[in-house]
C-alpha cells in the first residue's frame, strides 16, 4: 500500500499515515534557496515498507518544485540521496 503524504508548511513536515501509524520528514529553511531535510521518523509498524522512502521522494519533489538546493542533516536521507544520484544536482 503506498502512503498519502500530506505536507505541513507551517510544521515543517511532510506526514505519512498508514494503518492509523504516522511517520514524518521535517526539515528547515535556513535560507530562502535551501531546504535542509533534519529528521525522518517512520512509525515501528511501517518500516521496511517503503514509508520513509514515499516521505523522502515526496520531500525531494518539492525542493524541485520550489528550485530549492538541498542540505541532508538527516542520515535518512543523507543515505537516500547517495543512492538515487538523480538528486546529487539539487545538493546545496
Amino acid at each position: 500500500m503506498k502512503p498519502t503524504i500530506t505536507h505541513n508548511e507551517e510544521d515543517q513536515a511532510f506526514y505519512a499515515t498508514v494503518h492509523g501509524y504516522e511517520s514524518e520528514l521535517a526539515y528547515s529553511l535556513p535560507s530562502n534557496t535551501v531546504i535542509d531535510f533534519t529528521h525522518t521518523f517512520v512509525d515501528e509498524n511501517l518500516r521496511g515498507q517503503g514509508v520513509g522512502e514515499a516521505l523522502a521522494v515526496a520531500g525531494l519533489q518539492y525542493a524541485q518544485a520550489q528550485q530549492l538546493r538541498i542540505k541532508t542533516s538527516c542520515a535518512f536521507m543523507q543515505a537516500y540521496v547517495e543512492r538515487h544520484p538523480e538528486y546529487e544536482s539539487l545538493r546545496a
